[in-house]
């Protein structure tokens, strides 16, 4: 959760900020990242983005941790995760002017990290097979069989932590419209399928690429991918 005592104003300043704002959308993909990374990535100097990232943690909006000598960045916790996704939703996507920009939309559709967990078309067929296998209620908000016998449906094995965190929760995909999975086993799922190399972080951004071996994996579960 954000920090206790934080108002609604004081949030609403803190993502005021248009490149404040892209700094969230480029932090769910999980992966911690030091204020160059996140300058590079929505245009500004590296002194601009750790002002940013400064305001952010005030809001209670981020959370700031030192390795070594570098400092990296990560969203707060899940809940900022989805309020970013529900922001998203409600917002029309940006037009496209270069190739560049178009293969980074294009990748983002296919399959990205929603914080820890796979979003875009791919995970939307993914949570289908779930729900269609009895494994996953059509709801997406709660699990009718075990990460074990998911695990092994899949082909994967599954470590689902013990947290507060509900275990299952459908979260409605920005692009696709419709949920995914999401919640412990819908981040068991996504470390599953990157650890047993099944997909691939892409550099710049929060795309996943499906690999030759997640292709093969995917197409014997009958997804295509």
């Amino acid at each position: 959760m954000t920090e206790p005592g934080v108002s609604v104003e004081a949030l609403g300043k803190a993502i005021s900020e248009p490149r404040r704002l892209r700094m969230l959308q480029e932090l769910l993909g999980g992966v911690p990242l030091p204020a160059g990374a996140l300058a590079a990535r929505i245009g500004v100097a590296p002194s601009t983005a750790t002002g940013h990232l400064a305001r952010l943690q005030e809001a209670g909006l981020v959370r700031i941790e030192q390795r070594g000598r570098t400092r990296l960045a990560s969203l707060a916790d899940p809940s900022v995760a989805e309020a970013v996704e529900a922001l998203l939703r409600m917002s029309a996507e940006p037009p496209v002017s270069s190739w560049s920009a178009s293969d980074r939309r294009h990748a983002m559709r296919r399959a990205r990290s929603c914080y820890d967990h796979l979003a875009g078309d791919l995970g939307v067929a993914l949570t289908d097979h779930l729900v269609a296998r009895g494994w996953v209620d059509a709801d997406v908000g709660a699990a009718l069989a075990g990460a074990d016998r998911i695990g092994e449906g899949l082909g994967v094995d599954l470590e689902v932590g013990s947290s507060r965190r509900p275990l299952v929760r459908g979260c409605v995909d920005w692009t696709a419209r419709r949920a995914h999975l999401a919640g412990r086993l819908g981040a068991a799922v996504l470390t599953a399928l990157i650890a047993d190399g099944w997909l691939e972080r892409r550099r710049h951004d929060r795309a996943l690429r499906v690999t030759s071996r997640g292709a093969d994996r995917f197409a014997a579960l009958g997804i295509a991918a």
